[in-house]
């Protein structure tokens, strides 16, 4: 019975981007938005203490997760607005949960003016990361994967510390 409301929201979506001027920078926004919501809520859920938190000795604690994040938005959405920075280094020099989750916003604005400012055109300009070329998309769409793809990490965390991640928040 799920299935028929996901639909029609699937339809419903469609519908309404055939009327959109740039539904692929909408569709890549609404994507950055989506995770970046996610992961400023688990930045906000983990207590201080619990920053440092490693599941294994092998992996990121908690902390340097938020911090390669910031780390990363920054990398991928200045390729895009094709802006030279020197790199932060928010993971290896940041520690506290106050100024991870500072630095984490400030990425995060970084990357709002790159996304709000993309249209379909723009999308197809060339944007170089340091580990490969590509265009102002790739780019963009690389930083929302890694973003899902860390936040699948912290969820992790999250949950063996008995939290309820915010995606899951109101389904469990």
């Amino acid at each position: 019975m799920r299935k028929l409301p996901i639909l029609i929201v699937l339809l419903t979506s469609s519908a309404a981007m055939a009327d959109e001027p740039n539904p692929i920078s909408s569709t890549v926004k609404g994507s950055y938005e989506r995770v970046k919501k996610f992961i400023i809520g688990a930045a906000d859920q983990m207590p201080a203490a619990d920053y440092a938190y490693k599941p294994t000795p092998e992996v990121r604690s908690f902390g340097q997760l938020i911090g390669h994040l910031a780390d990363a938005n920054y990398m991928f959405c200045s390729a895009a607005k094709h802006e030279k920075l020197a790199p932060k280094n928010i993971e290896k020099t940041v520690t506290t949960r106050d100024a991870l989750k500072k630095s984490l916003a400030e990425a995060f604005a970084y990357c709002d003016a790159v996304y709000a400012a993309s249209t379909d055109a723009t999308l197809k300009e060339a944007a170089e990361l340091p580990f490969m070329k590509t265009s102002k998309f790739g780019a963009l769409d690389i930083n929302v994967a890694h973003d899902n793809e860390h936040y699948g990490n912290i969820v992790t965390y999250l949950r063996l510390k008995k939290i309820v991640p915010v995606s899951s928040q109101g389904r469990e």
